[in-house]
């Protein structure tokens, strides 16, 4: 499967009107956002377990980057509520589960060989950042080699400068409206931006995103 898989294109996805699609797990379910393979692939999904749901023991051979939406998801090494953020690199394992039901923002096979750290942060409880313009702050989650990530809280009348982005940009925007020159995202919004594109963000309402850079393929 190809989806949403040039990255050389911009892609703006509302989530919440996409429909749920099953997993090869009952009571497991996914929003695929984009996809390059099949079961095993280069992936960015939301992922919804129902309660007492299990997904099979698995290890992760190109890594996994996952947020916590709502709900606890749980394997054995954890729980993790909402606004965990969790990294489990090359060659790491679990088995996971949610008692509840949760929803999650994964990312899989997207990690560079080198980039070996094994953490998980609980958001709700860590102490933002002053950002570079008054309004905004910043949780810094993880940076590689170029490659780095965050949540971003922007207060009603936040604008930020216009900016390019070296090795592209993806948000999911988790609270609020954030909005650029080229429209405005609801929560729920999916948007992911190539290498060197270019915009003016802002946001009337405020809002908190997540928020990575220079992952994208730079030619």
């Amino acid at each position: 499967m190809r989806l949403n898989a040039d990255f050389s294109e911009r892609v703006v996805l509302d989530t919440n009107v996409m429909d749920w699609e099953p997993s090869p797990m009952s009571g497991v379910h996914r929003r695929k956002l984009d996809r390059i393979g099949d079961e095993v692939a280069r992936a960015t999904s939301l992922v919804k377990y129902d309660a007492n749901s299990y997904f099979s023991p698995h290890a992760h051979d190109g890594g996994e980057e996952f947020l916590v939406l709502e709900g606890v998801f749980s394997d054995e090494h954890g729980d993790y509520p909402a606004g965990t953020y969790v990294r489990n690199p090359i060659g790491s394992s679990h088995t996971p589960h949610s008692a509840d039901g949760c929803t999650i923002f994964v990312k899989l096979h997207q990690f560079d060989k080198g980039d070996t750290a094994q953490f998980s942060i609980d958001t709700r409880a860590a102490t933002f950042q002053p950002g570079a313009v008054e309004g905004l702050s910043v949780l810094p989650l993880h940076s590689f080699e170029g490659e780095s990530c965050a949540l971003v809280r922007w207060e009603p009348g936040t604008v930020f400068n216009p900016h390019k982005h070296w090795g592209g940009e993806e948000i999911l925007v988790l609270e609020g409206v954030f909005s650029d020159d080229f429209g405005h995202y609801p929560k729920g919004s999916w948007l992911r931006s190539p290498h060197l594109s270019q915009h003016h963000p802002f946001s009337k309402e405020g809002c908190l995103i997540y928020v990575k850079t220079g992952h994208l393929p730079v030619n």
